[in-house]
């Protein structure tokens, strides 16, 4: 891996979080629970230089069959377990997923965490791995993988807002369309609120 990715996303992340603000988006479903569950996800961002759609970031589909989010595009994740860090639960569940070798992850930080109507507490971290890095799917929590640009979902351009009927009253989400893949939801969320955070797209 090449430092240039790395520092690039530190410094933004870093200038990003340095502002007092508040994420744009979160659950507006009430937490169907008074304690949290903690979790977190890993957005592995895939280092790619030359590559003409830049760098890509690893993404799952989840099997229809799950218990929790069947059938939607998400970040390698899961719960925290006792005695974890946020950190150390994003690089467990990304190598009980995709396979993905704790030892090529570089972490770049954590950013704001997400706090769902089905009762998780999210840390995103956010890291670089190799463009070559090899993936072994798990097929019982991963139906496919995929790699969308990052420059591509963090684009509030392509983050396009969109209403559903929830309990009789009009809400707002995310939706994000890229090669017949529809990443929304939580997941959404999440990439709207990081992308907030990092000004990938600003020239300054």
């Amino acid at each position: 891996m090449t430092d240039a990715l790395f520092d690039r996303l530190h410094r933004l992340l870093t200038a990003g979080h340095a502002r007092d603000t508040a994420p744009r988006w979160d659950d507006w479903r009430p937490p169907a629970e008074t304690t949290l569950r903690p979790a977190a996800v890993l957005i592995a961002v895939t280092d790619r230089p030359g590559h003409a759609d830049g760098p890509g970031v690893l993404m799952i589909q989840r099997p229809t069959t799950m218990r929790a989010h069947p059938g939607q595009a998400a970040f390698p994740g899961g719960k925290i377990d006792a005695g974890e860090t946020p950190i150390e639960a994003a690089l467990r569940e990304a190598y009980e997923e995709l396979g993905v070798d704790p030892a090529r992850v570089r972490v770049v930080g954590t950013s704001d965490r997400f706090q769902t109507g089905t009762g998780y507490d999210i840390t995103p971290v956010l890291a670089v791995v190799p463009g070559d890095i090899a993936i072994t799917p798990n097929p019982g929590e991963v139906a496919q993988w995929f790699e969308p640009p990052f420059g591509y979902v963090i684009d509030p351009a392509n983050q396009h807002r969109r209403s559903a009927d929830w309990a009789g009253t009009r809400r707002d989400y995310i939706e994000i369309l890229w090669s017949g893949h529809r990443i929304w939801g939580v997941t959404g969320a999440i990439i709207a609120n990081l992308s907030h955070r990092i000004a990938w797209h600003d020239p300054a």
